[in-house]
């Protein structure tokens, strides 16, 4: 693809801070001045506090990975990283904040993305063996989705390719994108990342891709995860009903769900919507990710494993930071409370179960069949109990 100078150097996208409009001495200053000052400016512009910044750069430099040269320290060698792909910047932005050439940003930005991706591994986690306490202590989902971990679901992020590259890139919208499958848990971490597909590709594809790899994702044996209508009910994942209709509310107009699937949509659909919250937060922290930054395609592959991997590790260090609380159950709640009630039909034409490229036996794929409806007739069961109560 043909680029101009401007778009080479990226002086489109920015979202520099109101703060830096102000010409800096360079950026040694203005990255001392941040982590001298209070630990919520160094979340605005490195996108997380300082005791998690000072304690990423200990275990970048720990492990060999990052050193500081003559002329910058590490400090700010991963505070240029921060700074560019939590505040969307391109190059030349940076030259002129930092007062580097184009050449040290973007070398100094390609060793910390190394660096990070060399320890992301450490940062995801397989999910345990006990019941998420989201699910535990909530009389909706507990115990009918006591064996289930996490959920799965895809996000198009924009990827710029070069004009002969773009056809298998081009998604079902007309946008260049690459599909990315996610595994997370329901206190908003990921458990998986696969990033890379084609955007045209479809996401049960990619599904049987990351569970066929040779770093494949693995399902915990007895455990699930919830997956929407664009996947299989197949073992370990089990997907809403489908023609069913949908409602976000169990009383919406004054009456209750009116059958076993209906509820179990619902209750599925409240459980499964921490793909959203989670990749709502992925994106406020880090905005690179909502638009094509000009770079080769494996490093734009790179930034969304990186991205994630960051994500999980500000969770683990600070799960209170004010981007996290925007993005936490009882936040959304309130905000979808105050909307007007919503209704979800899954396609009635959906096939039930896709060709698969995975070996699933007959019995295999009856088994979640009676899983689910297990599920939903327990559920229904309790629920017109506690109606007959009222």
């Amino acid at each position: 693809m043909e680029n101009s100078d401007d778009e080479k150097d990226g002086v489109f996208g920015n979202c520099m801070p109101k703060e830096l409009s102000i010409s800096l001495a360079n950026g040694t200053k203005f990255v001392d001045e941040v982590l001298r000052g209070p630990s919520d400016r160094c979340l605005e512009n490195f996108r997380m506090d300082k005791q998690a910044f000072y304690k990423l750069c200990d275990i970048l430099q720990g492990k060999g990975l990052l050193r500081h040269t003559n002329r910058i320290k590490i400090e700010e060698q991963l505070a240029i990283f921060l700074f560019i792909i939590g505040h969307n910047l391109r190059t030349r932005a940076v030259q002129e904040l930092f007062r580097y050439s184009g050449e040290t940003i973007s070398r100094h930005f390609n060793n910390v993305l190394n660096a990070i991706m060399a320890i992301s591994l450490d940062f995801f986690q397989p999910p345990g063996s006990d019941i998420p306490p989201e699910i535990l202590e909530d009389p909706r989902f507990y115990p009918y989705f006591k064996d289930c971990v996490g959920a799965v679901d895809r996000i198009h992020i924009p990827v710029m390719v070069g004009i002969d590259e773009q056809g298998p890139f081009r998604n079902k919208n007309g946008q260049l994108s690459q599909n990315v499958l996610v595994a997370c848990s329901f206190d908003l971490r990921f458990h998986y990342v696969l990033a890379g597909w084609e955007g045209s590709a479809s996401d049960l594809r990619v599904l049987n891709s990351a569970l066929t790899r040779r770093n494949k994702f693995e399902v915990p044996e007895g455990k699930y995860y919830l997956v929407d209508s664009k996947y299989a009910n197949m073992p370990g994942f089990i997907a809403p009903y489908n023609g069913v209709l949908c409602h976000l509310n169990e009383f919406v107009g004054g009456y209750p769900s009116r059958d076993s699937r209906e509820l179990f949509n619902q209750r599925h659909l409240l459980l499964r919507n921490v793909t959203d919250r989670i990749f709502g937060a992925l994106k406020a922290r880090f905005p690179i990710l909502l638009s094509a930054p000009p770079y080769p395609l494996q490093t734009q592959v790179k930034l969304v494993v990186a991205a994630c991997a960051l994500h999980n590790y500000i969770r683990r260090e600070k799960p209170d930071d004010w981007i996290f609380k925007m993005y936490e159950h009882d936040t959304v709640l309130q905000m979808e409370e105050s909307l007007p009630p919503l209704e979800v039909e899954q396609p009635i034409m959906q096939v039930e179960n896709p060709a698969l490229d995975i070996a699933f036996g007959t019995e295999q794929l009856e088994f979640s069949s009676q899983l689910r409806d297990s599920i939903a007739g327990d559920m229904w069961g309790d629920y017109i109990s506690d109606l007959s109560a009222m």
